[in-house]
Order: C-alpha cells, then sequence, then structure tokens
C-alpha cells in the first residue's frame, strides 16, 4: 500500500494526502489492493459501512468518486473513529455536543441512584461514571471554542455541586 494504513480490532482506515490526481489515483489502487487481498484471505468487507471523507477547511464542490469492490463509498461529513466524531471541516461540534449529552446522561442517572449517598461515594461515582466520558479523546478534540468550553463546565460544575452536597436536591 502506498497510502497510510490503520487497523484497529474490527475498524480500518486508509487515507493519504491529497494534493493531485495521482494522489487520488493511488488511493483508488489501494482500495481495489485491499478488496483483492480480502477476497483471497475469506475475509468480509462491508461496502457499505464505508465513508469517504475529504477533511480540509477549503471549499470544495468536487464530489469524492472511490470505490471498494465495485460499490461506491458514499462521502460523509462526519465520521466515528475510536468513539472520536470527525468533521470533515475539522470543527469539534459535534464531539463536545455528542460528549456533554452522553455526560449529562451519565451524570442523571448518578444523580438519581445516589441522591441520598454521601458525598464520598457521589464523588466517587462521578470519577468513575461520568468523567471518563469527558477524558477519552480529549487529548485531540479539546475544544477551544467558549461556546464549547461552557456546554462542559456546567455538566461538570453540576457535578461537582451534587457530590459535595449531601442533600442535594437538583
Amino acid at each position: 500500500m502506498e497510502s497510510t494504513i490503520r487497523l484497529f480490532a474490527d475498524d480500518c482506515v486508509i487515507y493519504r494526502r491529497i494534493i493531485n490526481n495521482e494522489d487520488v489515483d493511488k488511493l483508488q489502487k489501494d482500495l481495489n489492493r485491499l478488496g483483492e487481498w480480502a477476497v483471497e484471505n475469506a475475509m468480509k468487507i462491508n461496502p457499505s459501512k464505508c465513508k469517504a471523507i475529504r477533511f480540509t477547511r477549503a471549499r470544495v464542490k468536487d464530489p469524492l468518486n472511490y470505490s471498494l469492490m465495485g460499490t461506491l463509498i458514499p462521502e460523509a461529513s462526519s465520521c466515528k473513529y475510536l468513539g472520536i466524531i470527525l468533521r470533515s471541516d475539522l470543527s469539534w461540534a459535534d464531539q463536545v455536543n455528542c460528549t456533554v449529552k452522553k455526560a449529562w446522561k451519565a451524570l442523571h442517572l448518578t444523580m438519581r441512584i445516589l441522591k441520598k449517598g454521601n458525598s464520598n461515594n457521589k464523588s466517587l461515582a462521578y470519577m468513575s461514571l461520568v468523567r471518563p466520558i469527558f477524558e477519552y479523546g480529549a487529548a485531540c478534540w479539546d475544544p477551544y471554542r467558549e461556546g464549547q468550553i461552557s456546554a462542559l463546565d456546567r455538566v461538570q460544575k453540576k457535578a461537582a455541586k451534587f457530590a459535595h452536597h449531601t442533600n442535594n436536591r437538583n
């Protein structure tokens, strides 16, 4: 393969920097090689689960026309890879929104279950169930926009209030 390939469990990502049409052709050849390898090794690849995505801030109008095993790979504006949402415009808004939603859900569950618990148990539950949601992959998607930071902070502040008050009504 001339392109970079990343394998993890049942995920496979093939990518390369596209500067000209020659790079487009090289990526398609690598996709063809992957399809051939899968057939030779009796590996099943589901082309309908594949996505083609272009990461750029530039406005590009030409569609991506890559195929795998004779099936056109649909173009997407975002994809999830190893639990992190990657957007074609390089924004982390979807990842932050998803993280906030998951964290609120975990926090509300924790609050319902431990509403009469002591602050040590509440704090332990927060550290075990909510905080890992914030920390997963944060080294790559750590937000810098004020609105995104505020949304994350609201959950953190609510969790801190819950963990440090034994008779919390919220």
